[in-house]
């Protein structure tokens, strides 16, 4: 049982086949670089969920497979809830190295935080996730994230801004999402909430 999953991220694709097979055991989630000659469709939307949904029709389209896209973000108080949906390309274009383009976000953004206090540094993850039938059918489900961004860079685990930011529930160890184990994270990110909840639709979909 096959579906794909528009993105190149492997850490994401991994992340999204640990989850879905607690619902779908059978399930193999293609990603971008399983599909020669993917283009992938430019993220122009104003919101996750309009950016989810454009991926993953993009998926259907090129795939014939249903498709799962998710668009997310960190969305940051003291900024106004930026960078948001413009997480990925906050320090410019995402392209090329993916460790490199979330080193320079990273820095990015403790650079703009530095003179905030600690009490003003909440955030919190927002994600959305689609799931798109050939047949037509769509579905989209949102998760979130609440915590807090450190003043350092911490933990070699996720991607993107796990390495800054600490989830409230871990929040008097001081543990950041890139120092949690990929279990735990997945229990309370938001994706995996998102993923949880879309994961029985995915189930009776494909059955």
């Amino acid at each position: 049982m096959r579906i794909f999953l528009a993105s190149a991220n492997a850490k994401k694709i991994a992340e999204m086949q640990r989850i879905l097979a607690a619902h779908v055991p059978d399930v193999e989630v293609l990603g971008i670089a399983d599909v020669d000659g993917y283009v992938e469709p430019v993220e122009d939307q104003p919101t996750f969920a309009g950016n989810a949904l454009l991926k993953a029709r993009a998926g259907v389209a090129a795939t014939g497979l249903p498709s799962v896209a998710d668009d997310s973000g960190l969305c940051v108080d003291a900024l106004n809830g930026m960078p948001g949906v413009l997480s990925a390309r906050w320090s410019g274009s995402p392209h090329g190295d993916k460790r490199a383009a979330d080193e320079r976000n990273n820095e990015l953004l403790l650079a703009q935080l530095h003179d905030v206090p600690d009490e003003r540094r909440g955030a919190h993850f927002a994600c959305a996730v689609a799931w798109v039938m050939p047949d037509g059918g769509e579905r989209v489900v949102e998760g979130r994230m609440d915590g807090r961004i450190v003043r350092e860079q911490r933990g070699s685990g996720g991607f993107g801004y796990d390495v800054v930011f600490v989830p409230v529930e871990h929040d008097a160890a001081g543990l950041t999402a890139a120092e949690l184990e990929p279990g735990e994270k997945d229990r309370i990110s938001h994706r995996g909430r998102a993923l949880r909840e879309l994961a029985p639709y995915v189930a009776a979909d494909l059955s």
